[in-house]
């Protein structure tokens, strides 16, 4: 049975193999003219002005989650649409529970303000 899975670890082996060789030939032919003007952050022509590392405000956040839940219901709503009438009452109590819970992430990003911009 291992047998059938040989040409799987083939091309693993011969995808990574040459991942590493063109990463290797990169570092060793590649060019390396490093100076102080190349070190030092670059930003829209100007010097930088602030920390790189500074938090994030929270409604990017809220944002993401907001995509990610109309993009999960997107993509789980069509093909159980599609095959509706085959898959039963079963599926319909599912779905709902679903839902419910993509709404529950909603209204979470709306009470936390995600969707007020100021």
């Amino acid at each position: 049975m291992l047998a059938e899975y040989l040409p799987i670890l083939l091309f693993l082996i011969v995808a990574g193999g040459i991942g590493v060789a063109l990463l290797a030939i990169g570092a060793v032919l590649g060019p390396r003219s490093t100076n102080r003007d190349k070190a030092e952050a670059y930003e829209c022509g100007f010097e930088a002005f602030e920390d790189a590392h500074l938090p994030f405000d929270v409604r990017y956040y809220l944002v993401a989650i907001l995509f990610i839940i109309f993009d999960l219901e997107i993509a789980f709503l069509f093909p159980w649409a599609v095959v509706f009438k085959q898959i039963g009452i079963v599926a319909l109590v599912e779905m709902a529970m679903f839902l419910a819970l993509l709404l529950l992430g909603f209204v979470y990003c709306w009470k936390k303000g995600a969707l007020e911009w100021e």
